[in-house]
Parts: structure tokens; sequence; C-alpha cells
């Protein structure tokens, strides 16, 4: 099992930028994909994006493309979320997963550990 706890959320005007960060503690992140989602208010929990184990694959919303990048850093156990020209509908909680395997995934279920996510709020 791993823990993920992850920040860097907040208020932020359309067109701004943050970058989320989640921090993992427990055995083997450096084994493990990871992933981003986010869920708005009233809607269903979404992929935004994923990165392999070793951080050569990444995958992506076809709504963040261009936008979001997705990073890792092993040694920090800790992943990123880069976020970029930022639109009033990305406003969600964002939440960190990971995978017991090495490839990433976009499913919800492919997913074993989850943080409590951090709230992301894009104001127009």
């Amino acid at each position: 099992q791993v823990q993920l706890v992850e920040s860097g959320g907040g208020l932020v005007q359309a067109g701004g930028s943050l970058r989320l960060s989640c921090a993992a503690s427990g055995r083997s992140f450096s084994t493990r994909a990871m992933g981003w989602f986010r869920q708005a208010p009233g809607k269903e929990r979404e992929f935004v994006g994923a990165i392999s184990s070793s951080g050569g694959s990444t995958a992506y919303a076809d709504s963040v493309k261009g936008r979001f990048t997705i990073s890792r850093d092993n040694v920090k156990s800790t992943v990123y979320l880069q976020m970029n020209s930022l639109k009033p509908e990305d406003t969600a909680v964002y939440y960190c997963a990971a995978r017991i395997f090495a490839l990433v995934s976009t499913t919800p279920n492919d997913y074993h550990s989850w943080g409590q996510g951090t709230q992301v709020t894009v104001s127009s």
C-alpha cells in the first residue's frame, strides 16, 4: 500500500497556472504508474493524466492535452501536474492515484491507492 498526499490546489483566474504535487510514502513508488483524476460537483470522477513508473510514457485526457503536463521524481517519490491556461471548466477536486503496475491506465478502477484530493477553482 502507498499513502498519497496532494497539495498545490487553490483559486486562480482563467488563463492562470497551478502546479499540483502528490507526495507518496510507502513501498515501491518507482515501480508504480501514477495518475491524476478530477471530480466536479455533480459529475463522475474523470481521468486527467497518467505517467508510467519510469516516466517514459504519459497519457492525457483530450480536454487537457497541450495545457497540462504530468511528471514525476522517483527520488522524491512525488508526482506533479503542471496546469497552464486554466479554464473555469477545470474547476474540480483533483485526486492523485497509484497503480500496482508500471504501465499507464486511464481507468479509475485500475488504481489501488488514492489521495484525499485538493480543490482547484478557476474563476472567469
